[in-house]
């Protein structure tokens, strides 16, 4: 069996539970029922120490981005803490340099903003977070935004809408690298409806 893929969710204060941690449950259990184990899964913030999400939910990531294993898909999910990551350079850079190498770079919600303020999306197609569209299109003049779908793929890079919609996309990415069969398996494994034509 080949080596699992790594997937780096980075996150940060004020991020939206949901939105890391959805895309998080996917990439675990995917595999669980066929016995494989195609993803390694694992957290990475800027510092060592606890990160308070959404309501204070407190976090641990398993990494820093300092020694963070490098990546083949990384996540980034969004939230009211997303409005001062895209002021933070030392991240924005860190997803710039890892999303070059990666395989595949997500985001979630209002982590296409990071992602836009990343430079990343420039002559791509994008979503986000119905409330954050129209900030979307103003930082990012020279993407398309995508109003009225639940993710949107652009090959290297795929962006979602908010929050639950970072289940569909992982979804998505688990059926376009494994295959429809094991994603509706992952699917049914965490009681999800899931429908493969949600994208555009």
């Amino acid at each position: 069996m080949t080596e699992p893929k790594n997937v780096a969710i980075l996150i940060f204060d004020a991020v939206e539970v949901l939105d890391f941690a959805g895309p998080f449950e996917i990439f675990s259990v995917t595999g669980r029922r066929s016995g494989i184990e195609p993803f390694a899964v694992y957290t990475v913030a800027e510092n060592a120490g606890p990160v308070l999400a959404r309501n204070e939910f407190s976090v641990n990531p398993r990494y820093r981005l300092d020694d963070c294993p490098a990546p083949d898909i990384l996540v980034v999910p969004g939230g009211h803490g997303s409005r001062q990551q895209m002021r933070n350079q030392r991240v924005l850079d860190w997803i710039r340099q890892v999303s070059d190498a990666a395989e595949l770079t997500l985001s979630v919600c209002t982590g296409a903003l990071m992602l836009a303020k990343a430079g990343l999306l420039d002559g791509l197609r994008a979503t986000t977070h119905f409330s954050a569209l129209d900030l979307l299109a103003e930082i990012a003049p020279k993407t398309t935004i995508e109003r009225d779908t639940r993710f949107v793929d652009c090959g290297s890079l795929i962006t979602s809408a908010g929050v639950a919609a970072g289940i569909d996309m992982s979804l998505h990415v688990v059926a376009r690298l494994l295959g429809e069969e094991i994603a509706t398996e992952t699917a049914a494994y965490i009681e999800y409806p899931w429908r493969q034509d949600t994208a555009r």
